[in-house]
Parts: C-alpha cells; structure tokens; sequence
C-alpha cells in the first residue's frame, strides 16, 4: 500500500489561502481547527493529505476547501476579462476570496476573450491544463456564433477543408465542423486554439461574430443549470468527458 503523503497543518492551510503560518497557529491554539471532530492544537502537526481530508478537516466550522489537484468549470459572463491585470471585471474575481490566495495558483484552461460566453476551465493542475491545451491532444471546442449577415452556404467546405489561412499566418488551419442552426447562427467546432480563431474564420468569409457562446470542451457541455458567473467543481467523470470527444 502507498504510503500517504503528508503536510504541516500551517503550511496546508496557508497555502490553500486561509491566512498566514502565524494567523493559522493561533486558530489552531484557539481550537478553531478539528480533525475528526478533535481539535488540532499544533499548527506544526503533521497530518495525512488523503482525498477524504476535506471532509474530515474543519476550519471554522467549515469543511476544508478542495486539496490541490481540483478543476473547477465557469459559465463566464460578458464583460469578463480571463487576465490577472486588465482593468475592469476579471475571471478571478468570480471565486471565492480565499481562492485567489492559493498556492498553487488557480488558472484559466486556456481563454475567453472579453466579448465571448460561456465554459471556461479552471485549475492548479498544471498538467491537466497542458493535457487540455495541448495541440497533440486535439480537444475540440464548440461554439455557437450569432452572425451579422446570412451564411452563405459556402462556408462548411471552407472550415473543414484544411486549406483556410488566417491575415497574418502562415499555417492553415486545421479542419473544423460547421453545423448550420439558422440564417444567421451557426455551432462551430474547432480543433485548436488560435488568437480569436473563430472570429477571424467568419471574418475571412466577408461575415461579422456579433455574439460568441462557447458550448463544450471535449465532451464536457456546459450545464444549462449553471448560470452566468456560477463556478462548479469537476467531477472525475466531467474530467474523462473532455478527452472522450
């Protein structure tokens, strides 16, 4: 059997964001904090880190935040900046306080640009994040489009023919799968992530994205429970459906 690993109470907490090494002894000294149910009087006290830890530790009379190694998936709204720097309302804001203060930190699967909806990953995982980016893994993204003008009907057989190049590149893009939903709106599926690419594709057809929703990564829709600014944590099955695309 594999031995568990181990933290220092202190240094667990702080970096889960919940106050400093000093602040955290004197919750521990005060009896603030209870492993089941008896209380952690040394914030120097080694402790097992196992899954069921955030049921069993409980700070303030609250079960511990999630343990490093957690994703979390976002119903981003307009007007939201996926940036740690911008002026104006950011992705980060949308968590809870102490989440902002973790250590590892928590951050976005890729981007949404200002203008665009919808499902936007969340992790301190940094290698489910390379595993979800990666251009080797080729994880698709839908998207539904409300455009300026009417499809034309040409544009499926440009997107998925591998042969459309971008103003400013000088790579093709990969194929990509339009489905046609009205006159004006269409769900595009793309298998890569380059700057804006969706826009830019309708753009080389002479059309307008006058409205950007991001349905799906993978095999992972958004839920239609989930409302704007709402955050939900992944499941171990939410994780599987993003690579079963």
């Amino acid at each position: 059997m594999t031995k568990a690993p181990t933290a220092r109470l202190d240094k667990l907490l702080a970096n889960l964001g919940y106050a400093s090494r000093r602040e955290i002894q004197l919750l521990a000294k005060n009896g603030r904090i209870r492993l089941d149910g008896a209380p952690l009087t040394r914030a120097d006290e080694r402790i097992a880190v196992t899954p069921d830890l955030e049921a069993r530790l409980v700070v303030d009379g609250e079960p511990l935040d999630p343990l490093p190694g957690f994703a979390l998936m976002v119903h981003k709204p307009l007007g939201v900046t996926c940036s740690h720097k911008e002026a104006g309302p950011l992705v980060y804001d949308l968590l809870p306080a102490r989440w902002r203060r973790r250590d590892p930190a928590i951050s976005t699967v890729g981007r949404l640009d200002k203008e665009t909806s919808g499902l936007l990953l969340m992790t301190d995982d940094g290698a489910l994040l390379h595993r979800i980016i990666s251009p080797n893994r080729h994880v698709p993204k839908v998207y539904r489009a409300h455009l300026a003008r009417p499809l034309t009907g040409d544009e499926a057989a440009l997107f998925s023919s591998g042969t459309l190049m971008l103003e400013g590149e000088d790579k093709p893009l990969k194929p990509a799968e339009l489905a046609v939903v009205g006159e004006r709106e269409a769900l595009l599926t793309v298998h890569e992530g380059r700057y804006h690419q969706v826009r830019r594709m309708f753009a080389a057809t002479g059309n307008h994205v006058e409205a950007l929703h991001r349905e799906a990564i993978g095999g992972l829709a958004l839920p239609s429970d989930l409302a704007p600014g709402a955050i939900r944590r992944l499941s171990a099955d939410d994780l599987a459906a993003i690579f079963a695309a």
